[in-house]
């Protein structure tokens, strides 16, 4: 057994408040935190990897995973299935991993109401204002006009459900931010509920204690 059980790490935010950034950030951190390959339905584009990128299913086989418990959490996004498998994450916890999902609001609430939630910590990404946000959007270069007031409008929509997170963070300053994150995960392994050999080691001490009476 490992002195460890490992976490399920949410990282979520609007698009633009950096939680990407701070994803790969905390990766090169600490290498034994994996990302969550998702499974989907679409189809793979030129250069994604089964098993890499993606977990690609047939739409039957993806339902069936759902019907048997087999997803942490799942969604119908733009004709296609996404979900978390829950096989790969259990493993990883197991071996004192931690999974890293970067998911939005509705995937983390499917995560913490499964039988893994107890080993959940979420986070969730403010940024320090919404004309802050609209700059960052434009200065990535990535959007036209038309797509950054769509990922402005639905921006209010995951800024409203902060209150359902573990832990809050305002963006303002990514070096900061990153430390936050650090400590909060460094805390956060030290959970009882983490550390599997405390019960061990609470009889050891036990039996030594009555030995020595």
């Amino acid at each position: 057994m490992n002195d460890r059980r490992g976490l399920l790490i949410i990282l979520s935010s609007p698009s633009g408040a950096g939680k990407s950034t701070l994803a790969r950030r905390l990766r090169d951190w600490d290498p034994s935190i994996v990302f969550s390959v998702s499974a989907t339905t679409r189809s793979a584009r030129p250069g994604e990897t089964h098993g890499e990128h993606y977990h690609f299913m047939s739409e039957t086989e993806f339902k069936s995973q759902v019907a048997t418990d087999g997803m942490l959490e799942h969604a119908h996004v733009f004709g296609n299935f996404y979900g978390s498998p829950r096989a790969p994450v259990e493993a990883a916890i197991t071996d004192g991993e931690d999974v890293l999902f970067d998911i939005d609001w509705q995937g983390a609430q499917q995560i913490r109401n499964s039988a893994l939630g107890q080993h959940t910590l979420s986070i969730f990404l403010l940024p320090p204002s919404i004309p802050e946000l609209r700059r960052r959007l434009i200065s990535r270069g990535q959007d036209d006009d038309e797509t950054i007031a769509r990922r402005m409008q639905k921006s209010w929509d995951e800024i409203s459900h902060w209150g359902s997170y573990d832990y809050v963070l305002i963006n303002n300053d990514l070096d900061a931010t990153e430390q936050r994150l650090r400590t909060i995960i460094t805390a956060t392994r030290l959970r009882r509920i983490q550390q599997p050999m405390l019960t061990e080691h609470v009889r050891q001490l036990q039996a030594e204690f009555e030995d020595q009476s």
